[in-house]
């Protein structure tokens, strides 16, 4: 090592952290999660907490539980629907008809036709 740094780089106080500078973990517990797709995901609490019903799988995103045999199905997903959608499952063609005939009296009127 011609003229080298024998501390190159590294910074002051690196090195590896145990147990004596961090403190004692807290009791730990791994609990399995199981999704609709099969994946087994194994994610860790403290030993105090409260442990959810569902969990994200992380491979495939669909809800896991911590039943294997009867996992949570996925949800269902709405299709997207357009402004129209919307407005037609608010009103019947009939009331369409009648505010398009009311709006076109009202610009008929204002027209003086």
């Amino acid at each position: 090592m011609a003229g080298g740094n024998a501390i190159r780089g590294t910074r002051v106080g690196a090195g590896p952290m145990g147990e004596a500078e961090r403190g004692e973990a807290a009791p730990r517990r791994r609990v399995p999660f199981w999704c609709a797709s099969g994946h087994e995901t194994e994610v860790s609490f403290a030993s105090d907490a409260e442990v959810p019903e569902l969990w994200d799988c992380p491979r495939c995103g669909l809800p896991a539980g911590q039943d294997e045999a009867a996992p949570p199905p996925a949800p269902r997903t709405e299709p997207y629907k357009t402004h129209l959608a919307y407005v037609r499952e608010r009103r019947s063609d009939a009331d369409g008809d009648a505010l398009l005939e009311e709006a076109l009296a009202k610009l008929r009127a204002r027209r003086g036709l």
